[in-house]
């Protein structure tokens, strides 16, 4: 067992440099190669893979006899010395002083992580503990937690609050969105569908900038490789800042993550065989009418009012390219709090990020009056009585303020290249999945 041996390396940390070092790895037999009186044992681990070589002669009878009992998979530990070897993968092995079986893999596998043999997406997620060792699976959630760290250095460098809001509500957000009801003692209650509400509160606070990174649920029924009923959203709220504020910062947390990911993950863009190019500091910029008329020009009908179908939204993507905002919505196609253009209520302060054809974040200034906030929600047909504890925040000063959401599953499709969203999720959920 384990006993008093800790790790002193993971594969990447060894060099041929530290020939005749003695190190201890610890991993799973990758793939193994008997040749009667040799032996090779490819162990891999978080950071990549090591090969440890078992010549008969030259290791002790109990550490040969060891060796061949090692199964694919199994979990193990070897202290070794490092041999310098230019014919070894990267340029040396390891020679065994003593190994440990931790713990032995049932056979057969569910599931090659070697990728010997394919799999489809299902089988993949229904075993998905052994499909995250596989090192292009593991590099799609390296590069995600780079992402997020960045986000978060990029809130942290601009005086942001990280906040927590609560995930069982007794309404709903935005109205039209369907939500999944669940017992709350003798009430009924709700998985929150987003935190709009609460961080719009928090603006009355005197917190002024506030950010989240959680949970999101919608009870909407997709099948589509761009949408999951569980998802993480990136939120954010700022007080005494209009729709252009909250575009700035939200260019400034993408490019940020953008250049920290091509910085920080090249090996891991490079087993993807992603080619991730930087973006312009600045966005492009595009109007809905703008929208909508690249659209009719590529032959997708639609009229003024509409939101974006998918067609639409390809036909976009493909002439604009990149990252964009779409700004300038309809009021009538946004949530109640959106804030009217002062000029011509007939469009609102909103906008969406894009990335080619893929929605990746949605923002807009907020109505912070509370007249014009109860008139709006009356508008869309929906009950202000449902809002009660939301709209006291509103009467006693609330400062103007804006604010969006950025998909954490769908930014790290852009930054990973992948097509379907589940690949960016450990244990994704949609509606025809609940385990594992």
């Amino acid at each position: 067992m384990l006993g008093d041996w800790r790790r002193t390396h993971y594969s990447s940390q060894i060099s041929p440099e530290m020939d005749g070092e003695e190190v201890i790895v610890m991993g799973w037999a990758h793939a193994i190669r008997k040749l009667g009186k040799l032996i090779f044992i490819i162990l891999r681990d978080r950071e990549g893979t090591v090969q440890i070589v078992v010549p008969k002669q030259k290791v002790e009878e109990e550490i040969f006899k060891t060796a061949k009992e090692i199964g694919k998979e199994d979990v193990i530990a070897i202290k070794g010395k490092v041999i310098a070897n230019e014919k070894a993968p990267n340029g040396f092995e390891i020679l065994p002083i003593e190994i440990r079986i931790l713990n032995k893999a049932a056979t057969p596998l569910p599931l090659d992580p070697a990728e010997k043999v394919s799999a489809d997406i299902d089988t993949r997620l229904d075993n998905r503990f052994l499909d995250l060792r596989r090192p292009k699976i593991q590099a799609i959630f390296k590069i995600r937690s780079e992402m997020l760290k960045s986000v978060r250095k990029t809130f942290y460098e601009n005086g942001f609050v990280e906040v927590n809001t609560p995930k069982l509500v007794a309404s709903c957000t935005e109205g039209g969105t369907e939500l999944f009801p669940i017992s709350y003692f003798e009430k009924e209650a709700f998985l929150g569908q987003s935190p709009q509400l609460y961080k719009q509160m928090l603006m009355a606070t005197g917190l002024d900038r506030v950010f989240e990174i959680g949970p999101i649920f919608r009870a909407e029924e997709h099948n589509t490789r761009r949408h999951l009923n569980e998802a993480i959203s990136i939120d954010v709220e700022m007080a005494f800042c209009d729709d252009k504020d909250a575009m700035e910062m939200l260019e400034k947390v993408v490019y940020n993550a953008f250049v920290d990911v091509y910085e920080n993950r090249k090996k891991e863009l490079e087993l993807l065989g992603v080619n991730l190019e930087l973006p312009n500091e600045k966005f492009d910029r595009i109007t809905y009418d703008e929208a909508i008329d690249i659209a009719n020009a590529k032959g997708v009908e639609l009229e003024w009012g509409d939101d974006l179908s998918r067609a639409a939204e390809k036909a976009i993507g493909e002439e604009m390219g990149g990252l964009y905002f779409i700004v300038d919505w309809p009021t009538e196609t946004r949530p109640f709090y959106t804030m009217p253009n002062e000029k011509d209520p007939k469009i609102c302060k909103a906008f969406d990020l894009m990335y080619k054809d893929l929605e990746i974040s949605s923002g807009a200034q907020r109505i912070h009056i509370y007249d014009l906030l109860v008139e709006r929600i009356k508008a869309q047909g929906l009950n202000p009585e449902g809002f009660g504890s939301y709209l006291e925040a509103f009467k006693y000063g609330m400062p103007p303020h804006a604010g969006w959401g950025l998909g954490a599953d769908r930014f790290t499709m852009v930054l990973t290249g992948q097509e379907n969203i589940r690949e960016c999720v450990m244990f994704p959920r949609d509606r025809q999945r609940l385990t594992p």
